[in-house]
């Protein structure tokens, strides 16, 4: 099989990109807070529809305001933004107060990569709020729970272990985007199952949850888990040994059905809720939306265009390298302004040879679009 780049062309090259934000905020300040319905185009997620409204009935009609449209600056902005990437990629925008709904390929399942420790870390809280477990409750990690890339505790497990409790290990895993700190707590609730069933049980939608990190990466790069691959080297030096045939065909299996994919649209319809008490304690809500806005990761994705007197808490995910295309280059979070209101924002980019500075060009213009047409 020949691996062809997504798009042969030459680079576009920074002048473009530039031009390319200014025009997001050229749209977006252009319309104002205009709120017209969303035109009919392909790539537009229609405003979600009031439950139990149906024009169908004129009852209804009568007696129901109409469902809230998308303000057409954010629309023109996030499709013109789509239509000027090289890649496979959806973009999603909710408004968590109005809750209405912009989106560019938001019911395409994405790869997720490290964005699905939310799904994790939601798990652990529900638990907690169900009295099954504290977050002072320790929790020891071993050489045999370590997994592979970014796992900053590793340096701290020696001897018989390292002893951490359940609130350090969510804050390295969501902070750190430590892949280590969250299998373990993804071992003690129960494994990948009982994420799936959370996420199954609190109406998440078309969000799917992998086999755990250690097995996800190693069936995206080819490879069968071994656990030596845990330390040193080992996944890197086995990864390298393959065929590129078998590097291909892994990394195209990965991008055309991920395990852990989700549509963008489900992912900020779970911010939202989250944001809106319906999925944890006020206690736990509060506790990982403000963990969110301490993330370390990421601070020139969609974190990087949010303005002084704004808050963010976010989650990014980023998949493996293959012939300088990335599988997974996503930024999701609750973008909160000063007066109070927020939006749900997932960017993700499930496949593309674009270099990291005009991923993060698009991710800027995203976040810009929104806070332009909030103003």
């Amino acid at each position: 099989m020949a691996f062809i780049p997504l798009n042969p062309k030459e680079k576009v090259n920074a002048v473009h990109h530039r031009a390319l934000f200014g025009a997001a905020m050229a749209i977006a300040a252009l319309a104002g807070c205009q709120t017209t319905q969303a035109p009919q185009m392909s790539r537009t997620a229609l405003p979600v529809p009031i439950p139990g409204f149906s024009l169908a009935s004129p009852k209804a009609a009568a007696s129901m305001p109409l469902p809230p449209a998308a303000p057409a600056a954010l629309v023109a902005a996030v499709n013109e933004l789509a239509r000027g990437f090289d890649g496979k990629l959806g973009i999603a925008v909710r408004s968590i107060d109005l809750d209405w709904q912009v989106a560019t390929n938001g019911d395409i399942p994405l790869p997720q990569q490290s964005v699905s420790k939310l799904w994790v870390a939601m798990t652990v809280l529900d638990a907690a709020d169900q009295g099954r477990l504290r977050l002072d409750d320790p929790v020891k990690v071993t050489r045999e729970d370590l997994t592979l890339f970014h796992q900053p505790i590793a340096a701290m497990v020696r001897g018989d272990g390292y002893q951490a409790t359940v609130g350090e290990l969510l804050q390295r895993a969501l902070t750190q985007s430590d892949n280590t700190a969250n299998d373990r707590l993804l071992r003690l609730v129960g494994g990948p199952e009982a994420v799936r069933g959370f996420i199954r049980r609190k109406g998440l939608g078309t969000i799917k949850f992998g086999p755990g990190e250690r097995l996800l990466q190693s069936q995206t790069a080819g490879l069968l888990w071994q656990p030596e691959f845990a330390t040193g080297n080992g996944f890197i030096r086995a990864r390298a040994s393959l065929p590129l045939d078998t590097r291909v065909k892994a990394y195209q299996a990965y991008v055309a059905d991920p395990p852990d994919g989700a549509a963008p649209v489900a992912v900020t319809a779970a911010l939202a809720k989250l944001k809106r008490g319906a999925i944890l304690s006020a206690p736990s809500t509060r506790y990982l939306i403000d963990t969110m806005e301490l993330a370390k990761t990421g601070k020139q994705r969609l974190a990087g265009a949010v303005p002084p007197g704004w808050r963010f808490g976010h989650k990014t995910g980023t998949g493996q390298d293959l012939a300088g295309r990335t599988a997974g280059y996503n930024d999701v979070g609750i973008l909160s302004a000063p007066d109070g209101r927020s939006y749900a924002i997932a960017v993700m980019i499930g496949d593309t040879p674009r270099p990291v500075r005009e991923r993060q060009a698009l991710m800027h213009a995203v976040v810009a679009s929104v806070i332009a047409t909030h103003l």
